[in-house]
């Protein structure tokens, strides 16, 4: 499983083509978009983007928990 700062980017990323229409005439965000799509899939573990995306906000919430636990404790 990918650093959570990496998915985070990841997911950022992804979401940010999609929402501009990965789909239709524009290829290099066609093509952008399939990239993300397999490397959240490859990064996760996972073989479809809506559980790629769910297992690595899983993963960034599991991860974000442990920082904010560890820093409660420390202060």
């Amino acid at each position: 499983m990918a650093h959570p700062a990496v998915l985070a980017r990841l997911v950022e990323e992804y979401e940010m083509v999609s929402r501009t229409g990965a789909g239709g005439r524009r290829e290099p965000l066609r093509q952008r978009c399939e990239d993300l799509v397999y490397t959240l899939c490859v990064s996760t573990g996972t073989r479809d983007i809506d559980a790629a995306l769910a297992a690595a906000r899983e993963r960034m919430a599991a991860a974000w928990l442990v920082d904010t636990e560890g820093s409660g404790a420390a202060a």
